[in-house]
């Protein structure tokens, strides 16, 4: 399966242009392989499988579940193979993702027809619409703030995407997706706010600019489910709250600790050199 050469990518050596001298990948690739090879076979598993029934009683649109699918399975990919690159068209390797994805969407559609779903030649187009979505932003965008636009156009189109209340369907399921999905949107907006705003700004200043953003981006997927007529329950709300709060007063502990144990560290230095 194609998903298998995920795998591969830990066991593969990459030759340093520099000295060459052959270098095993890094941390990040390890880790983003692991996750590519673990997501693609989940949802090889999920499309093969029986719609089950509560998707069809929410109503959700299959061409946005496509899209956001495709989106994160090109993240892991491009990211597990170029790790610190952003895309560059002039490239092959972004065309060798293209062509994989293509042929992956294909055979995907294609062996759904013999599990008794059904193969729709406009699911291979929300598929590659994910694809070269994902392309052009990581284009302009590098890991973190990929990943954060990334997570943030999963959350907004999972969101918006069912027309029937879906925490009453599933509400364990619902609450336990809202305290992970911004959970993990506040602690990739403190890293990609780490690279912009100064260590030097005040701690209430950075706890606030900590929280400014995961609260307004709930306030916007919020305003848009009304807009669009979705139901949204205010204790969903609370609960995206929370996991926002703890995230970031967490993030700003461990930060502040870090700051205060260099700042013990540094005048032993200079001691130790003035002895």
């Amino acid at each position: 399966m194609l998903f298998c050469c995920s795998g591969s990518l830990v066991k593969k050596w990459i030759i340093n242009k520099s000295g060459g001298v052959l270098m095993k990948l890094s941390l990040r690739q390890k880790v983003m392989s692991v996750l590519l090879a673990v997501y693609w076979i989940t949802i090889f598993t999920l499309a093969h499988r029986p719609i089950p029934q509560w998707v069809y009683e929410a109503q959700v649109s299959d061409k946005s579940i496509h899209f956001i699918v495709y989106l994160i399975l090109v993240f892991l990919l491009w990211f597990s193979v170029r790790p610190g690159a952003k895309v560059n068209w002039r490239k092959a390797a972004v065309w060798w993702i293209v062509l994989v994805m293509a042929v992956y969407a294909a055979a995907d559609e294609i062996t759904q027809g013999y599990v008794g779903r059904q193969c729709d030649f406009t699911d291979f187009l929300a598929d590659m619409a994910g694809t070269f979505a994902g392309l052009i932003m990581f284009g302009f965008l590098s890991f973190w703030p990929g990943l954060l636009a990334v997570i943030s156009i999963s959350i907004f189109g999972i969101t918006n995407l069912a027309r029937a209340d879906v925490s009453k369907l599933m509400p364990v399921g619902d609450a336990v997706f809202h305290i992970v999905a911004y959970a993990a949107l506040t602690a990739v907006w403190l890293k990609v706010m780490g690279s912009f705003t100064p260590h030097h700004r005040r701690d209430v200043k950075r706890l606030a600019a900590a929280l400014a953003g995961p609260m307004a981006f709930l306030l916007f997927v919020k305003a848009s489910s009304a807009a669009l007529g979705r139901y949204f329950q205010w204790s969903g709300v609370l609960v995206c709250l929370a996991a926002i709060l703890i995230v970031a007063v967490a993030g700003q502990s461990a930060s502040l600790a870090s700051r205060t144990d260099d700042s013990a560290k540094t005048p032993r230095r200079k001691d130790s050199v003035s002895s």
